[in-house]
């Protein structure tokens, strides 16, 4: 799926395409993920739906990416647009470009988790969860997961 924008970007959901220094470099100072490892969002991208933004040098710009079953669930994750290129409605078109792609059509539920772009997402039906309590977690601090060698799983874990 190639989407081009009237600036001259192109949007391409070839995730063989998408520079993971780049993405990386962002996500790793992100409040939402301070120091990833590179391996962890190299697996993060073969595992979701994504999206790149290009600029007409070929340069990334921007990034989306949804973890789906692609039948009933997606939860939307890292959207970013570098700084040097915000402004230009790069935010607002790789987050058109994600919803619009066809593994993300027809899915009972869409999820994300944002500090400050509520306004964005609501302009695309986003809206709050009419009923939290319904919702669990299991949340760890990122430094117990980026430094563990293994978790475990749950059984070992209990």
């Amino acid at each position: 799926m190639i989407r081009e924008h009237p600036a001259g970007f192109v949007a391409d959901d070839d995730a063989s395409r998408v520079d993971l220094d780049v993405v990386h470099g962002f996500l790793r100072t992100a409040y939402w993920s301070p120091g990833v490892p590179r391996e962890t969002v190299a697996r993060a991208i073969a595992n979701s739906v994504v999206v790149g933004v290009y600029a007409p040098d070929g340069a990334q710009v921007a990034f989306a990416r949804a973890t789906t079953d692609r039948a009933t669930f997606a939860w939307i994750a890292d959207v970013f647009v570098l700084p040097s290129h915000q402004g230009q409605g790069l935010g607002r078109f790789v987050v058109e470009t994600l919803l619009d792609h066809p593994e993300l059509q027809g899915l009972r539920r869409t999820m994300l988790a944002t500090a400050d772009a509520h306004e964005l997402y609501r302009s695309y039906g986003f809206k709050d969860l009419a009923d939290p309590s319904r919702f669990l977690v299991i949340q760890q601090s990122p430094a117990s997961l980026y430094g563990a060698v293994s978790n475990g799983t749950a059984a070992e874990r209990a």
